[in-house]
Parts: C-alpha cells; sequence; structure tokens
C-alpha cells in the first residue's frame, strides 16, 4: 500500500512516499481504508523528534486522526462490521499498529467510533485529538457544570473551538479570548457568549468587567506557556484550572493564594496504554451523538491538502496561518 513514512526526525521535508506491507490483521482490531486525516501539533512535534518518548519505531506512519470505512474486522470485534464509516485516534504513536497517512490503517477498535452521518471524512478527521482532549478536560477532570463561568483560551484552536462548543452544549456560560476580530467573530458564531481580545484588554480588565472582579469559576488554558500564569490570575477564588500544555516552570503562588485547583491533560496517555483505549472510544461515540444532535461542528481551515501534500501540511501548521484544523483527504 502507498503510505507516507519518516526514517528519521526532520523537517517536513522528511515525508517520503514508500510502498510497503498492508497491515496484518489481529484481534481486537480492523483494518481501516482510510479517506482522511488531520495534522495536530503533536504530530509535528512527533516528526520533529521533540518527543522522542511517543514517537513510534522507524519507519514510521504517523498522525493519529482518521476518517474511513472498515474493510476488514479481527476476532473478537463484535463493535463494528465491513462497511462501516469510523473515526478516531487510533495511530502514529509509540505502542500503537500504524498511523493513518498509508491506504489503509491497522486500529485497535476500542480506539474508533462511528463516525457522524452528518460530516464529510474530512470533517470528522479533525474532531478525534482534540474533541476527545475538550472533553477530558472538561468534564472528565474539572467536572464542568450548567451554569458555571468558564474562560476558554485560544478560541479557534483545534481544542481551544471544540470546547467551546461544548461547554455551550452543557450549559455553560462561555467567555473566550482571541488576538483578532475575524477570529473573535467566529468564537462567537461556534457560541461563545462574550469574545474578548486579549491584545486589547488585560487579564484584570476583564475579570473585572465580566465577573465584577471575582474571577471565573473554570479557565481552560489551551495555549500554555505565559498564558498558564494569566490563567491562574483570571481564575476566581477556589476556582479550577485546566490545561494542556503545561510542560513549563511557574511560580505556584496564585494557585495557593486561591486555593485553586490545577488539572493537566495529556491526551496521548491512555493512547499510550492499551487498557485504557475503550474509554476513547466511548468518549468519541459521545461527540458522535452531540455532533448529530448539531450542536458541535469542526472549524476546518479553507486548504484542505492531499496525503501527497503532508510536509506542506505540516508546514503550514507550523506557521501559525491556519484557522482551525489543518486537514488532509487521501487521493490515492
Amino acid at each position: 500500500m502507498k503510505s507516507q513514512i519518516i526514517r528519521a526526525f526532520g523537517k517536513p521535508s522528511v515525508f517520503q512516499l514508500e510502498n510497503i506491507p498492508k497491515p496484518v490483521l489481529k484481534p481486537g482490531h480492523v483494518l481501516v481504508e482510510v479517506k482522511a486525516s488531520s495534522v495536530n501539533p503533536i504530530d509535528t512535534k512527533v516528526r520533529a523528534g521533540v518527543v522522542p518518548a511517543v514517537a513510534p519505531e522507524f519507519p514510521a506512519v504517523l498522525h493519529g486522526d482518521v476518517a474511513g470505512i472498515v474493510c476488514a474486522v479481527g476476532e473478537g470485534v463484535t463493535k463494528f462490521t465491513i462497511g462501516d464509516e469510523v473515526y478516531g485516534c487510533a495511530g502514529g504513536f509509540q505502542g500503537t499498529s500504524s498511523g493513518a497517512l498509508a491506504e489503509f490503517m491497522l486500529a485497535d477498535a476500542d480506539l474508533l467510533a462511528y463516525k457522524p452521518k452528518n460530516l464529510t471524512m474530512e470533517e470528522a478527521a479533525a474532531l478525534p485529538l482534540v474533541s476527545i482532549t475538550a472533553w477530558e478536560a472538561l468534564f472528565n477532570r474539572t467536572r464542568l457544570r450548567p451554569g458555571q463561568n468558564i474562560l476558554i483560551h485560544g478560541a479557534t484552536g483545534g481544542v481551544g473551538h471544540v470546547a467551546i462548543q461544548l461547554a455551550k452544549w452543557i450549559g455553560a456560560n462561555v467567555y473566550t479570548t482571541a488576538s483578532s476580530e475575524k477570529k473573535l467573530e467566529i468564537a462567537r458564531r461556534l457560541g461563545a457568549d462574550v469574545a474578548i481580545n486579549y491584545r486589547e484588554e488585560s487579564v484584570q480588565d476583564y475579570v473585572q468587567k465580566y465577573t465584577d472582579g471575582k474571577g471565573f469559576d473554570v479557565v481552560f488554558d489551551t495555549v500554555g506557556g505565559e498564558n498558564l500564569d494569566r490563567s491562574f490570575e483570571a481564575a476566581a477564588v477556589h476556582g479550577t484550572v485546566a490545561a494542556i500544555a503545561a510542560r513549563s516552570t511557574h511560580d505556584l503562588s496564585p494557585v495557593h493564594a486561591k486555593g485553586l485547583s490545577l488539572h493537566v491533560t495529556f491526551m496521548l496517555l491512555k493512547i499510550l496504554n492499551p487498557n485504557l483505549h475503550k474509554d476513547y472510544g466511548e468518549i468519541l461515540q459521545r461527540i458522535t451523538h452531540v455532533v448529530e444532535e448539531g450542536k458541535l461542528r469542526p472549524l476546518v481551515d479553507a486548504t484542505i491538502f492531499t496525503f501527497d501534500e503532508v510536509s506542506e501540511a505540516h508546514q503550514y501548521l507550523e506557521s501559525g496561518k491556519a484557522l482551525g484544523k489543518v486537514v488532509l483527504k487521501n487521493e490515492w
């Protein structure tokens, strides 16, 4: 089968188109005819060698996000049959069977769910990693409740744009930050009650303006770095901060002074542990229901790449020019 592989870590140009053996079906797995994938920041980090501990062995087929059609079913799988349209984040990392940048992908059935009927394959491929991350952070970690005030940083990012919609779906009051009027308008269309230009308003300003200086019940930081400090500042006394990018050093004095709870979500942990794969398949099936209810749609960048253009897709994501998810369709 055709596949984009890497034989060493490097720049986006490191991808090579090669014919490799089609994966052999195993118990508990299905073979998926790949129709689409998407690029997540973790995919670029794996390719570049920044996170070697989660990288698959060389020669490596990357990308976790996949949408496609089940074409073979392994022993013990009762959830899917041949012809089912599925999606998931199911490969491209240490311990998984194979990545999505190929004609066929061998995937643990526990990591997959039925594709939402009202999404295209390209749209569905944009959702798995970011929607699982948002769900884990909002519902499994912070226990977001109806009526709470939540501030979500990074309105049009992969995780941020999903978090806005899920928070609104659960009944929270949603505030979000972005860097331009265009992004703020998209955030409002996604359901944000209030969209804040963080370049024009300081944390102190918008906390005073929207919470009478009390702070937000929940702050979801999808950005990381110095923004985590701003998240501590924006949180209310006894509030909760959730983070997905916390590989950094911070002064925890504000956390202590306010009695904050800090939750870190590292989505890959359960992918790296096969015993926990079922959790993600179940979350995705819930996501499917939310999507089919019309309460969640992926924000997909206008530029759609093909699998032959994977180097350009990675370069595009790393340029910071993308608005929403960067998606690739398989035209092989």
